[in-house]
């Protein structure tokens, strides 16, 4: 049988790419953080670091015991995704690139004899080849082969760094037994959970498993996707829509208190509501959360949320925003890391307008906000409220979201 995906997945990505624009970095165990504090945790480790034990997560505290010569630098989103759309570009000059899936991991569809195996690992090293030539030497990646995109994502996570593997159909199921659940995409700690509740503990068990027996593990039809996958068989993408719109930002040591972290949610807000304006949606509702550092009354974080008539006004973002800070408990300890979420999309079109501001008065204002941020900078124009924070929750990269610069870039 035919193979049909080729997946791309960049190793250690952000410390990569730290790596390859400083050269001093080279060889060396490498933290990324996303702010420069001993109470956050590594967001990338290099490949040097992964020897050590150190991993995506792995606390700051940890990191310098696993490995006393770790080098720690602070994140740079914006360069990152530049460096991310250049890799694009790169397989791009090779083959399509069929969709993004996140900052580091693109999948491509096989066609004509590239489906033959020979070609199809030809073209594989072509891409790692091409991204080294064209965007820098440390970048390295793994490719995986195989009939669908799953297995082909699985092959990639099967050698790293710098691997490339292919699965065939017909090698299937066994050349998945050495896999443990927790390796394949869509089993967590809960899916691997109610799998062990059916009595399937190894990849052995779940190919043997029947349909009827995984759409009770994946609670529908997902499970019967899952066993389809698993076979190599190739699936129409699921409808997707977006839920929420969402920043977070663990504040950096000088900002723990309520003014500045109330300031810095303020600025994670006014973020939000123009990535909801640009994408065409409203929001019903607005959600609130804190975390605490460790505290002897063992209240580790606080959320609450609200929810109103569609709409993507800020001002009236604002207004409830405020009342959700009233209803915080008092701090039990200092603010370690705040977030706010838009819930409840829908898109601007089908949002029914609010009976007592018919005219939504501060459309042309946010309008105007927007263009004005995109033209001459983030930040050229923002509220009062978000002036201690103004440069204290710089962008971020969420695992399947590639910000867009002319959005969300930092002034």
């Amino acid at each position: 049988m035919p193979l049909r995906a080729l997946y791309v997945d960049l190793n250690s990505f952000f410390a990569s790419v730290e790596q390859q624009l400083r050269p001093e970095l080279r060889g060396r165990p490498v933290g990324v953080l996303p702010v420069m504090a001993d109470t956050t945790c590594c967001i990338a480790a290099s490949i040097d670091a992964k020897r050590y034990g150190i991993h995506t997560g792995t606390p700051v505290w940890q990191a310098r015991k696993l490995c006393k010569d770790i080098v720690l630098v602070q994140a740079r989103p914006v360069t990152y995704v530049e460096i991310h759309h250049r890799i694009v570009a790169a397989v791009e000059s090779c083959t399509p690139v069929g969709q993004v899936l996140s900052i580091d991991e693109m999948a491509c569809e096989l066609m004509g004899r590239e489906r033959e195996e020979t070609h199809a690992v030809a073209l594989g090293r072509r891409i790692k080849r091409a991204i080294y030539d064209q965007v820098g030497d440390m970048l390295h990646c793994s490719v995986g082969i195989g009939p669908n995109r799953f297995l082909a994502k699985t092959a990639s996570d099967m050698r790293k760094p710098d691997g490339l593997v292919v699965i065939r159909r017909e090698d299937l199921p066994q050349r998945l037994y050495g896999l443990a659940l927790r390796d394949l995409t869509g089993i967590g700690r809960a899916t691997e959970a109610r799998l062990n509740r059916l009595g399937i503990h190894t990849v052995e068990a779940l190919c043997a498993a029947g349909v009827d027996t995984l759409r009770r593990a994946w609670n529908g039809i997902e499970g019967e996707r899952y066993y389809a996958k698993l076979r190599g068989d190739v699936l129409a993408a699921p409808p997707t829509r977006r839920s929420s719109i969402s920043h977070s930002h663990v504040l950096a040591p000088e900002l723990r208190d309520p003014v500045s972290a109330q300031a810095v949610l303020y600025r994670l807000l006014h973020k939000a509501a123009a990535r909801l304006r640009h994408y065409g949606f409203c929001a019903g509702g607005l959600g609130l959360h804190l975390r605490y550092l460790d505290n002897p009354q063992g209240r580790p974080h606080w959320a609450d949320q609200i929810r109103f008539a569609p709409h993507a006004n800020t001002f009236r973002f604002n207004a409830v925003f405020a009342e959700l800070w009233q209803r915080r408990p008092p701090e039990p300890a200092p603010i370690l890391k705040v977030g706010v979420a838009f819930t409840e999309l829908v898109e601007a079109g089908q949002a029914t307008r609010d009976l007592f501001d018919p005219a939504d008065r501060h459309a042309g204002l946010n309008t105007a906000l927007d263009r004005i941020n995109r033209r001459y900078g983030p930040n050229t124009l923002y509220f009062g409220g978000a002036h201690k924070g103004r440069g204290a929750a710089p962008m971020r990269i969420a695992f399947s979201h590639v910000p867009e610069l002319q959005v969300e870039r930092d002034g």
